[in-house]
């Protein structure tokens, strides 16, 4: 342990401090170029407001890609909640929740699943046979982030600000558990109600 006291600089007890000037603040307005501004920024204060709606227990649309995420959407039913419960052992962490795996949506009135993958994914998502990629320019409804039980559309595995579902492990979770029917063929349909 140091014993020694820290050195200490000697003032005039009658010393003078000069005055204070003060501070200057420009009301010049800053307006940023249209270059200047990424193109998936553009609608921040949109999704913002969206994000906190979410938060303060009310259901919003988000708009896909950009920083947040995309979706894939598949067939529900025991397949799937199988690829899910796999999902969950490799995305647990040593003593972590036991349903580890990243959010994912259930919509029991139209049979499907909708996971919330990385963004970017839509752009790499080869065709799969059990699951649909969709980023931009594609919206999706989130439900309410406590609304986690049926009739409306609910979080079957919860969304938290730490994970997204892994696009690869999915992908082969997919493909090994097949669940259907497929989405391929429903999904006109779901593009044009009220979630999308």
């Amino acid at each position: 342990m140091n014993t020694v006291p820290p050195p200490r600089r000697s003032v005039a007890a009658d010393r003078v401090l000069p005055r204070i000037q003060p501070a200057e603040f420009s009301l010049a307005p800053y307006a940023p170029s249209a270059e200047n501004v990424q193109s998936d920024m553009g609608d921040l204060a949109g999704r913002i407001r969206n994000l906190m709606a979410l938060q303060q227990g009310h259901a919003t649309r988000i708009p896909l890609g950009g920083a947040l995420f995309d979706i894939v959407v598949t067939a529900n039913g025991i397949d799937a909640y199988t690829a899910m419960t796999r999902m969950d052992e490799i995305q647990r962490e040593q003593d972590g929740p036991v349903m580890a795996c990243g959010p994912v949506i259930e919509d029991r009135s139209r049979d499907c699943l909708f996971w919330l993958v990385p963004p970017g994914t839509s752009r790499t998502w080869e065709p799969h046979l059990y699951g649909v990629c969709l980023g931009s320019p594609h919206e999706v409804a989130l439900p309410a982030i406590a609304h986690s039980e049926p009739p409306a559309p609910y979080w079957l595995r919860s969304l938290r600000g730490d994970r997204l579902v892994p696009p690869g492990p999915l992908r082969g979770l997919l493909a090994q558990h097949r669940p259907g029917p497929v989405p391929h063929e429903a999904l006109p349909d779901l593009l044009a109600a009220a979630s999308f």
